[in-house]
C-alpha cells in the first residue's frame, strides 16, 4: 500500500504535525503550486482557510483528494466547486470555535449595554460624568444560526438572563435546549421584539444579504446588531444608514465581505459601529486546537472509520440530526 500523501495549503507555519511522521508524506503548497500538486494528494488540509486557491484549482485535470479538511467553521470559500466528485469528503472545524465566539458575543452585549466605550472615552477626556446603563437580564435576543456556535451563544446569553429565540434554516419543535427552533421565514416577525440580533448563520445563497434595509427597519428602535457569521450576510450601507438615523443604537461587525477591511472604508467611522478583524473565535492556542482536531480525524481516516464534521455539500454545513 502506498504512503498517504497529505497536501497542506499554508499561509503561515503550522502547529506540529509530528503525529503524521511515518504514517504519511506531508508536502506544502501555495496558490501557485496547488494546481500541479493537487492530483497527487490523498488528503488536502486547507490551513490557509481564507484563500480562494482551492476553488480556483479544483476544476483542473487529474484525480482529486478523497478528503478535504478546512480548519474553519465556514466552507463558502470551497463550495460549490468541491461538490464534485461526490467521493470527496469535506470536513470542517465544527466545535473548536463554539464557546470562544459565544464569549465574544456576550462580551459585546455587556460592553454595549454598559457603555464601556463611553466610559473609556470620558476617561480619556478626564471627565466625571455619571450615567445610567441598560440592564441585560430581562432583555431578548434573536440568534440567527442554529448550529453549535448559535447554540453556544444562546446558552451563554441565557446565563446572563437574556431570553433567546433561535432561528435555523427550517423550524423544529421540541428542542431540548430552546423549546423551539424558528425557521428563517419567522425572522421578520421576531425582529421587532429583539433587543439584540446576532447573526452566525452559514453563508448560502439564501442567507446572502439576509440583513438589509428592510430587516433593519423591522428591528425595534434602539436594538443592537452583531454579525459573527459571514460578511456577505449584511448589506453594510443599509446597516450604516440604520445607525446614522439612530434607529439602531449600536452594532458590531467581526466579518466583512472583503477582508481585510480597506483603510479607506467608511465603516471605520460609522458612529455606534464596532469593527473587529475576524477574531471572535481566535483565543490563545486556537491553532494547536485546530491541528489536533485534524490529527484526530486523520486517525479515523487511516483506520477506515467515518470522519467527524462531514459537511453536507448541498447545504454548506454539517447537518445536525
Amino acid at each position: 500500500m502506498s504512503e498517504t500523501h497529505v497536501l497542506v495549503l499554508e499561509a503561515e507555519p503550522l502547529p506540529s504535525l509530528d503525529r503524521l511522521k511515518g504514517r504519511a508524506a506531508v508536502s506544502y503548497a501555495d496558490a501557485a503550486t496547488l494546481p500541479q500538486l493537487l492530483p497527487s494528494a490523498d488528503v488536502l488540509l486547507v490551513w490557509d482557510f481564507l484563500s480562494d486557491a482551492v476553488r480556483r484549482a479544483w476544476p483542473g485535470t487529474g484525480p482529486r483528494p478523497g478528503w478535504v479538511h478546512t480548519p474553519s467553521a465556514g466552507v463558502d470559500r470551497l463550495l460549490p466547486e468541491l461538490s464534485e466528485p461526490a467521493s470527496t469528503v469535506l470536513t470542517n472545524a465544527r466545535g473548536v470555535f463554539d464557546q470562544p465566539i459565544a464569549e465574544y458575543v456576550a462580551g459585546l452585549v455587556l460592553a454595549m449595554a454598559k457603555d464601556f466605550h463611553g466610559t473609556r472615552e470620558l476617561q480619556r477626556q478626564r471627565k466625571w460624568r455619571h450615567r445610567e446603563t441598560m440592564r441585560v437580564a430581562g432583555t431578548h435576543a434573536v440568534v440567527v444560526g442554529s448550529g453549535p456556535i448559535g447554540r453556544a451563544i444562546g446558552r451563554t446569553l441565557t446565563a446572563l438572563g437574556v431570553s433567546v429565540d433561535l432561528v435555523g434554516r427550517t423550524p423544529r419543535n421540541g428542542d431540548a435546549e430552546f423549546g423551539e427552533v424558528h425557521g428563517v421565514g419567522a425572522l421578520d416577525g421576531l425582529l421587532p421584539e429583539a433587543h439584540w440580533v446576532v447573526c452566525v448563520a452559514p453563508l448560502t445563497e439564501e442567507s446572502r444579504g439576509l440583513f438589509d434595509a428592510d430587516r433593519f427597519a423591522r428591528m425595534r428602535p434602539g436594538a443592537r446588531f452583531i454579525n459573527v457569521g459571514r460578511g456577505q450576510h449584511v448589506v453594510t450601507d443599509d446597516l450604516a444608514a440604520a445607525l446614522l438615523s439612530h434607529h439602531l443604537a449600536g452594532a458590531a461587525l467581526d466579518v466583512f465581505a472583503e477582508e481585510p477591511l480597506a483603510a479607506e472604508s467608511g465603516l471605520w467611522d460609522v458612529p455606534g459601529l464596532l469593527v473587529s478583524p475576524h477574531m471572535s473565535g481566535d483565543t490563545a492556542g486556537w491553532r494547536q486546537d485546530l491541528a489536533e482536531q485534524f490529527l484526530d480525524n486523520f486517525d479515523r481516516w487511516e483506520a477506515g472509520h467515518p470522519l467527524l464534521n462531514v459537511v453536507d455539500k448541498t447545504l454548506g454545513y454539517v447537518r445536525s440530526d
